[in-house]
């Protein structure tokens, strides 16, 4: 491996923990990429171009929701816009990281390509909610194999020393396109364009990239010598069943749990049982290779035996939950509390993406720099917590330049160890495990997103309706009323013009939102807690030709 530590006594140690062998004097070398360096940049411009679609798609839907829920009612189900996107992408990750380690890596990308194009063209054209969340969960499945695709290219045609830069150009237009979501999507709401276009805008997107995929991107079969039937047999099948109805069954639970259906009732009873059942199956299929080989198991179960792995996996999830909670939630406060319309309330983000992007780059090039990547967990912990508790103080009055402050704190936060992860997992793991380890972090970070937000959402329901309930109940409200009140100005008690009865139910919301910023201050604790029990190793990438 290409992994040395500057400090002696450490560098002529095996690291047994991690299976791997620190070796002195490694001498840099010339890496070789196979292809001009004007090919690799356009490659490049692909790569990035999907990682900024695959972002933007996983939040586009946090600005667009009241227009859809004006269109199609189902409030129970208006929840699922946003969430099925991520749902849809973690819970066929690892399958799609153990296609990435059997076939070519160039038509697995494209196909991807086209499922997340087919899935936004449904979203579009979108006759009513079901159609909707069905295009957003195969747009999310697709979104997961560019992503991936993405990541798996640098880790093949990149030095181990090239990977932390790279990796954070790929978290950068992740990154920004995440951010940026919410601003295109208020956009295309308020606009003669409407809503359906915040989900066609990635069709030409996509087509004025597609002469790259097809005709430039370098193909790379990492398993030539096995047929395409011997390739689908090694593929732990069960495994990935399981795997994905644990997501699939977790997102319905928190989601109609408290809204659609009382916690006490039958339905969400035994969809708590069943995720439970999944989980343990999970598990013991893993564990005892049920159906499957040690080695072709899907869950790279070894890693668990990794203090390192484990606290770079709970990092990774701490950072990016810290950062979908600020993208989700920054806009629903200004959009109540300040009267701003979608376009407007995204447009407030801005402080946030710019100092998210920094971070990120700045990470990236402290990384292989610095070489200890302990530090950008620890810094991660300590500002999710201080931006997070300081939002958790945010009232309806409070000034717009304060929350501005208390946002960038947690942008940089969250972007300081956003994409850390894929290059130390991959420099500390065997190079017959590297698809394995990044898939792993993926999961780390697409299925915390997509928790995360569940959970908020949750919570946004479940309390947000007993502080309205409470706040008007000198009222005579429907429970569906209150609910309504939850999606946004839409609903008839925020537009029927009775100020006394507005200001109740603002602070009833900031309330609620209050409560929803104590998740980024235990992702905060997860990350700060990861850093402090990483080892204070030395890392030095060298370049190696075999990537």
């Amino acid at each position: 491996m290409s992994l040395i530590s500057e400090n002696k006594p450490d560098s002529y140690e095996k690291d047994l923990e991690d299976g791997r062998a620190v070796t002195p004097d490694q001498k840099e070398e010339e890496f070789d990429r196979g292809m001009p360096k004007w090919k690799w940049f356009l490659v490049c411009v692909g790569i990035y171009t999907a990682a900024l679609l695959y972002g933007l798609d996983t939040t586009i839907a946090a600005d667009v929701q009241g227009p859809i829920l004006e269109a199609f009612g189902d409030i129970e189900k208006l929840s699922w816009v946003g969430i099925g996107f991520p749902m849809g992408s973690v819970s066929i990750v690892l399958l799609v990281g153990a296609l990435y380690a059997l076939f070519d890596i160039k038509w697995l990308f494209i196909g991807s390509l086209v499922l997340f194009e087919a899935g936004s063209a449904l979203c579009g054209a979108a006759p009513d909610m079901n159609a909707l969340i069905v295009g957003r969960v195969v747009a999310g499945m697709g979104g997961a194999g560019m992503y991936l695709g993405a990541l798996t290219y640098i880790t093949t045609f990149t030095s181990k020393k090239e990977q932390p830069i790279y990796n954070a150009l790929i978290g950068l237009c992740w990154g920004a396109g995440s951010i940026l979501g919410p601003v295109v999507g208020g956009g295309f709401a308020v606009s003669s364009a409407t809503w359906r276009w915040a989900f066609y805008i990635n069709l030409p997107l996509a087509a004025i990239s597609s002469p790259v995929y097809l005709f430039l991107f370098p193909s790379y079969n990492p398993k030539p010598e096995l047929s395409v039937m011997q390739k689908l047999a090694t593929i732990d099948w069960l495994g990935a069943f399981l795997f994905a109805g644990i997501f699939a069954i977790l997102q319905v639970a928190l989601t109609f749990s408290g809204s659609l259906w009382k916690w006490d009732e039958a339905g969400p009873i035994a969809l708590w049982v069943v995720f439970a059942v999944f989980l343990l199956a999970f598990v013991v299929q893993q564990g005892f290779s049920i159906g499957t080989t040690t080695e072709r198991r899907l869950f790279p179960v070894h890693f668990l035996k990794s203090r390192t792995m484990w606290l770079l996996y709970t990092g990774t999830a701490a950072s990016s939950t810290g950062l979908a909670l600020g993208v989700y939630y920054i806009p629903v406060f200004f959009q109540f509390t300040k009267g701003d319309s979608p376009i407007k309330a995204a447009v407030r983000l801005l402080p946030y993406i710019c100092v998210f992007v920094a971070s990120v780059m700045l990470s990236g090039g402290l990384l292989p720099a610095f070489g200890r990547y302990q530090p950008f967990y620890i810094l991660t912990g300590i500002l999710l917590i201080i931006g997070g508790a300081l939002m958790h103080t945010v009232h309806v009055d409070t000034s717009v330049t304060s929350i501005y402050g208390f946002e960038v704190l947690m942008a940089f936060g969250a972007g300081m160890s956003m994409q850390v992860a894929y290059s130390v997992a991959v420099a500390i793991v065997d190079k017959s495990d590297t698809l394995n380890a990044v898939g792993f972090i993926n999961v780390a970070q697409i299925g915390s997103l997509s928790i995360g937000l569940s959970i908020a959402g949750c919570l946004y329901q479940n309390i947000g309706f007993d502080n309205i309930k409470t706040a008007l109940s000198a009222y005579n409200f429907s429970d569906t009323g209150i609910r309504a009140a939850l999606g946004g100005a839409h609903s008839t008690i925020l537009a029927g013009g009775d100020r006394v009865l507005q200001g109740l139910v603002l602070e009833a919301i900031a309330a609620t939102l209050r409560d929803i910023w104590v998740l980024t201050i235990a992702a905060g604790a997860v990350a700060l807690v990861s850093g402090l029990f990483m080892k204070r190793e030395k890392l030095n990438l060298e370049m190696t030709a075999g990537g």
